[in-house]
């Protein structure tokens, strides 16, 4: 490390310094599919499934002294949920 620091300072490059020099690395398969991490995607998603069912019935049903819409609760849900799936999904 200091070595190459000193080379640095010297202005001189290290001999065959183009050739180390990593250009492109391309991998063309796949990774392969994780079992687990779906099933936890696809309970997520039956929860927030069930939370906002939860929350269409018992909003209008119990009386709320402020009085506001769903959305605001299901919606940053549904988006954070759609972004660990397309995270999942887009991985490679």
């Amino acid at each position: 490390m200091f070595a190459d620091l000193l080379q640095l300072m010297a202005r001189r490059p290290r001999a065959g310094y183009e050739r180390d020099f990593v250009r492109s690395v391309s991998v063309h398969h796949r990774s392969p599919r994780n079992q687990r991490v779906e099933r936890v995607l696809v309970l997520g998603w039956v929860l927030i499934a069930l939370k906002t069912a939860v929350l269409v019935w018992a909003l209008p049903h119990y009386h709320v002294l402020l009085p506001f819409n769903v959305l605001w609760v299901v919606a940053p849900t549904i988006v954070f949920g759609v972004l660990c799936t397309v995270v999942y999904l887009l991985r490679d």
